[in-house]
């Protein structure tokens, strides 16, 4: 019985390398572009690896106005790590906007690089880039838009810490 706990408890080899993502971190971001006005906000993700055996790990994302405590925004989806240090991502946005995404993942330098190379059920969003790393032990990321008014540029970013 310990045996098989033990088994299906491990990290699946291919999560491994990303396995310092896995918790939940909390932090603060900002936001902007060109059509809307800047903004500031409180955000929480998780990430876990549900299925062992499997090499996913379980993302889910939720954002608040820091002032109310209002809900913003929210997005879940699957990233699929590889061994060669590829990785895919698909996120579906509470907003009904849904990405796949394609990138690399360096476990050395705790770098995650997508780019999308599908956004599906968007109206103006042509294009998404996401960059996560880990700096000081806390996990930074930048997320930058295209749409059809304007070219890739940045759109989010934020500073969370790992909660224990």
């Amino acid at each position: 019985m310990d045996e098989d706990k033990e088994r299906f408890s491990a990290i699946h080899p291919a999560v491994a390398p990303l396995s310092y993502l896995l918790g939940k971190w909390k932090g603060e971001g900002e936001g902007g572009y060109p059509t809307i006005n800047s903004f500031r906000y409180g955000e929480e993700l998780h990430f876990s690896h549900p299925a062992p055996g499997k090499p996913v790990i379980a993302y889910s994302h939720k954002t608040w106005k820091l002032d109310s405590g209002m809900p913003m925004h929210s997005e879940s989806g699957y990233w699929r790590p590889k061994p060669d240090g590829s990785i895919e991502v698909v996120i579906a946005q509470s907003t009904g906007l849904a990405e796949v995404l394609k990138g690399t993942h360096s476990a050395e330098d705790k770098l995650i690089k997508l780019q999308s190379q599908v956004v599906a059920n968007a109206s103006k969003v042509r294009e998404i880039s996401r960059v996560y790393e880990m700096v000081n032990g806390e996990l930074h990321y930048v997320v930058q838009m295209a749409t059809n008014l304007a070219a890739l540029q940045p759109h989010l970013k934020a500073v969370l810490k790992k909660l224990p």
